[in-house]
């Protein structure tokens, strides 16, 4: 496969009927960039080779698609014909056959585009087209046979007469052609009234010329469906998340609500896992096995290890270990990196910090830049006090530190193993091993005995 396919995504065009600044192949379906969907699908597939076409004005496609593929610049708006002619030189004779596909039909799934490929080579055919049977096909080309079956040529709608119309087989944008065969063919093509050359013209010219042209159906057209407006975007989304639920449902994930549950593309989760009702799994989110999340969690970009529980949270570019207990109603901030068999409780929020092992914070208390050790008890109210107006300033806490309720502790600071403090206390300088600080400002109170030593 990998010297004998190459694949041409069409991403050039303006989408003006999305209404939108955003470049029309850059907008997201369950949060992933439409022509990002039909890069890796072709990848999917089994196609190494991916080149996209895209506009003069590209950079933030170019940006997006990145190393998926080898973008090639399509200067002049000549058509779809003229488009795929500039990935030549870049594509040069690495492959056999081109599979052409258009930038906004996310839905296309890999198995198709390895049945169609399938079909092509044991056809022996100069192209190859998939086709659909439709009940509303407007806006569509409409395939034209022969009496005897064979296909003549495409004919766009607007050029069809009442009775090609009438046809309810259409052309899905989805293409297979004999490479050396394309190159010649696309310098014939004719060039139409709005001086542009039309990809699909290519079926007549073969059909002319006497060439075998295949063609593959698909069951279900709104997989090949094309996305040019917010309204075919919705459907789009709507048709692959509810896809994205049931391949994870089959692969061992529970979702007690799954029509308020909204998963991402790009979400890997763990078998045994549960996801309640009105939870938000985004980006490149990865939730271990037997996890329990939900209801009520929006959870971005983020990795959670195996047996967590997190309920009615917010959580952002974090890093959860396992066995960690979270919520209700608590927000970890970029940054948080939460080790194993931690507990946070409600209405805590972490920033740009790491705690430690087996510590817990129970309620009310904003951790920031801080470092806390394992087996820390957070009281209720305790705040990290880490901007000064100007500067962000860490907090060092040790192993098996009391913090009492109420503390504040006002970074730069450290409080060294065993150490602990009272209720209400301030603590403005760095507290010794072993020691405990009260009072505002913190002082130090002489012959404290740490919780092991109480025990003696």
């Amino acid at each position: 496969m990998a010297n004998q396919w190459a694949c041409i995504v069409l991403a050039a065009g303006k989408g003006a009927r999305m209404r939108s600044s955003l470049p029309k192949v850059l907008h997201p379906v369950a949060g992933k960039a439409m022509v990002l969907h039909v890069i890796d699908t072709a990848g999917q597939a089994g196609v190494e080779q991916r080149y996209a076409v895209v506009g003069k004005e590209s950079g933030a496609i170019r940006d997006m698609i990145g190393s998926r593929a080898v973008c090639v610049e399509q200067t002049d708006a000549l058509g779809t014909g003229h488009a795929v002619l500039q990935a030549r030189a870049a594509l040069n004779d690495r492959a056999d056959h081109v599979l052409v596909l258009y930038g906004d039909t996310p839905l296309v799934q890999a198995e198709t585009l390895r049945q169609v490929m399938a079909h092509h080579l044991s056809t022996e055919a100069v192209a190859t087209i998939v086709t659909a049977q439709r009940g509303n096909a407007r806006g569509l080309g409409r395939v034209l046979r022969s009496d005897f079956g064979s296909i003549l040529a495409i004919i766009e709608e607007a050029e069809a007469s009442e009775e090609e119309r009438a046809i309810s087989e259409t052309n899905e944008g989805i293409y297979c052609f004999e490479r050396g065969w394309l190159w010649d063919q696309l310098q014939r093509l004719p060039k139409r009234r709005n001086n542009e050359y039309y990809l699909t013209d290519l079926i007549g010219l073969a059909s002319a010329a006497g060439y075998v042209i295949e063609s593959m159906q698909v069951d279900d057209s709104s997989e090949t469906m094309g996305i040019n407006d917010r309204v075919q975007l919705a459907a789009a989304e709507a048709a692959m998340r509810q896809r994205i639920r049931e391949r994870l449902m089959l692969e061992g994930v529970t979702m007690l609500d799954p029509s308020t549950t909204y998963i991402d593309a790009d979400v890997v989760i763990g078998q045994d896992t549960i996801i309640r009702p009105q939870t938000t799994l985004s980006g490149a989110t990865v939730v271990g096995t037997g996890c329990d999340i939900g209801p009520g969690c929006i959870i971005r970009d983020t990795k959670i290890a195996d047996r967590c529980q997190i309920v009615s949270s917010m959580i952002e570019q974090s890093t959860i270990e396992q066995g960690v207990t979270i919520g209700p109603f608590s927000h970890l901030r970029p940054g948080a990196y939460i080790e194993a068999d931690v507990h946070l409780g409600n209405y805590v929020e972490v920033k740009n910090s790491r705690i430690g092992r087996n510590t817990q914070v129970g309620h009310f208390s904003y951790i920031g830049d801080a470092t806390l050790g394992q087996h820390v008890n957070i009281g209720a109210g305790t705040i990290t006090c880490n901007y000064d107006g100007v500067t962000k300033h860490q907090t060092r806490i040790g192993d098996r530190v009391f913090i009492g309720s109420d503390t504040m502790l006002v970074a730069p600071v450290s409080v060294g193993d065993d150490a602990a403090t009272g209720a209400g206390t301030v603590v403005t300088k760095d507290i010794p091993p072993g020691r405990l600080a009260v009072g505002s400002p913190g002082r130090l109170v002489p012959q404290y005995k740490t919780k092991e030593e109480n025990k003696l």
